[in-house]
């Protein structure tokens, strides 16, 4: 019992060396005779300003839309009835299988001076010129997040309103409030901790991004930790804007925390059923089909854009890349070019991004499900506060952005390389996958650890009681009686944190052995090249990947 405490606290102190080593990072100057108060002065007098200024408008800009987007599209099918809603229901969700980063290369393809849409719309108008500002910009970046990241909003919020919403809103019907009066009054404020957990989600994920930052060219803090350690090699640099947005992550997740807590109401649940208002022409009928257009279009138009509009667009450009672009060499028996002779399949670029992506992902998901079932254990059976404090930790791990955990990984390496310049550590960490999966472990075991004890709380600890008296003990009660039980959650977990390594960017694109490109890199990589047609198939990939979790929540959720 004893060594496996002490097994158990090497494990969550090794998941939390990343940010422990950015703490130290603060006592540590990069530069000899440059103490880090002369760094945060550099730093305070050059990119900070601009780092913080445009990390700000970015998630007030993407916050305020997604709440608006979000709670809107709640509203509609929580507390109305009109065709098609419960299709709606589910289908909202969809735009969280589409990355980001995916999402920006889409509208840019389409959107860009050059793109299919400017030049129909020049050759049927006869125009000349640009017929908008580019896409890539604060506000092109903005819209992009809105359209993935509204369903955490909307998920939220459609939660708290079914709980009571309908039946509130019925009651303050039948005292004579009109239906602005219901939603402001009784509905928005029913809601509210849901709407602000939504939103500190949105934020998080927001400053964890990376794709989105670098290819329009904001200065955000992720941009600007990869910037400062790989543009100009200032290890100092890199920990201060890493550590400053820890702190900034820190304080989002506190008020996430405060928003769950708040999202449990003191009266109990109506056991009559309510019953959603009819969107149908009780007053005149042409007002009854400008209010089903109206919650059409609200629930429409951001799945619309977020999801099957870029699907279509992502199909379009892989169909041209297979079938109008293929590479052509010259014969010169013939004088004319033909097409190059086609490597077998398993041999392309893209087939090897998959096979790479697939393994990847599969070993983290797998350790990571050994990790959660360990930890979820151990915390059952009880666990001294020393170790309960770490394992609480280590379930924050998903907040911390790929950067920062990048970062982290990195400078104790980079500390011990200069103690031991023989050592094959640092190779062993950056030259194989050992990182990038480490890397994944770190961010991604919160995510199978949060499936796993939701599996575990519907398990009664009398259950384990009985197991004991006849007999069975320590890893015998998991094997027997709770790994059974848990396979759904099982499941569940493995799947997810598959899925989130299959889109995860900044830390393989920093941490990958040279030459070891995954979906994701990949399709970075040919958009950053404006190669944005080579990008559509890595690109299609993670997001019908993503479709797999995204399917089960909405199943889960009905």
């Amino acid at each position: 019992m004893r060594l496996n405490k002490i097994l158990l606290a090497a494990a969550c102190a090794l998941l939390m060396l990343p940010v422990l080593a950015l703490a130290l990072a603060w006592l540590t100057p990069d530069v000899p005779g440059v103490s880090m108060a002369q760094t945060w002065w550099h730093l305070l007098g050059t990119t900070l300003p601009g780092y913080v200024s445009s990390s700000l408008w970015l998630a007030l800009g993407v916050g305020a839309g997604a709440a608006v987007v979000g709670s809107s599209a709640a509203l509609a099918v929580t507390l109305f009835e009109f065709p098609g809603r419960r299709a709606l229901e589910w289908l909202l969700l969809l735009p969280l299988a589409m990355p980001a980063y995916v999402l920006a290369y889409v509208w840019t393809d389409t959107l860009q001076y050059s793109g299919p849409l400017q030049t129909a719309l020049r050759s049927a108008l006869g125009l000349q010129g640009a017929l908008w500002p580019d896409v890539r910009s604060l506000g092109g970046a903005v819209a992009v997040f809105v359209l993935c990241l509204y369903p955490y909003v909307y998920l939220l919020m459609r939660a708290a309103l079914a709980e009571r919403g309908v039946q509130l809103m019925q009651a303050a019907r039948l005292l004579g409030a009109g239906l602005s009066r219901r939603v402001l009054r009784v509905a928005l404020p029913l809601a509210r901790p849901a709407l602000a957990a939504g939103v500190v989600l949105v934020l998080m994920e927001t400053l964890a991004d990376y794709g989105v930052g670098a290819y329009f060219g904001l200065n955000t803090f992720t941009t600007g930790i990869y910037r400062a350690w790989l543009a100009l090699g200032d290890r100092s640099t890199a920990a201060q804007l890493a550590v400053l947005m820890l702190v900034c992550v820190a304080a989002l997740v506190a008020v996430e925390k405060s928003a769950q807590r708040r999202l449990r109401f003191g009266s109990a649940r109506s056991t009559a059923p309510g019953q959603t208002r009819t969107l149908e022409g009780a007053r005149l009928p042409l007002r009854s089909a400008g209010a089903r257009l109206a919650a059409w279009a609200v629930c429409g138009l951001p799945l619309l854009l977020g999801f099957v509009l870029p699907v279509a667009a992502l199909l379009r450009l892989a169909w041209r890349q297979m079938h109008y672009n293929a590479p052509a060499v010259y014969d010169f028996a013939t004088g004319q070019m033909v097409a190059a002779p086609a490597p077998p399949w398993w041999q392309t670029p893209y087939a090897q991004a998959a096979a790479n992506s697939l393994t990847l992902a599969l070993v983290a998901a797998v350790l990571a499900l050994l990790l959660a079932w360990w930890l979820s254990f151990a915390q059952r059976g009880g666990l001294p506060w020393p170790l309960a404090v770490l394992r609480q930790t280590v379930a924050l791990g998903y907040a911390v952005p790929g950067a920062v955990i990048t970062v982290g990984i990195l400078l104790p390496l980079g500390w011990w390389q200069q103690a031991w310049p023989t050592s094959p550590l640092q190779g062993l960490i950056t030259g194989t996958l050992v990182g990038v999966v480490y890397a994944c472990l770190v961010r991604f075991t919160s995510v199978a650890l949060q499936s796993i004890e939701a599996g575990y709380a519907r398990l009664p600890t009398s259950m384990d009681d009985n197991a004991r008296l006849l007999g069975v003990r320590g890893v015998l009660l998991w094997w027997r009686v709770h790994r059974p039980l848990l396979m759904r959650a099982s499941g569940t977990a493995a799947l997810l944190v598959f899925v989130d390594v299959m889109k995860e960017l900044p830390a393989t694109l920093l941490l990958r052995p040279f030459g070891y490109d995954t979906l994701a890199v990949q399709a970075f990589q040919m958009a950053s090249d404006e190669r944005l047609a080579e990008a559509a198939l890595p690109s299609l990939t993670i997001v019908l990947t993503g479709l797999l979790p995204v399917l089960l929540l909405a199943r889960a959720t009905r």
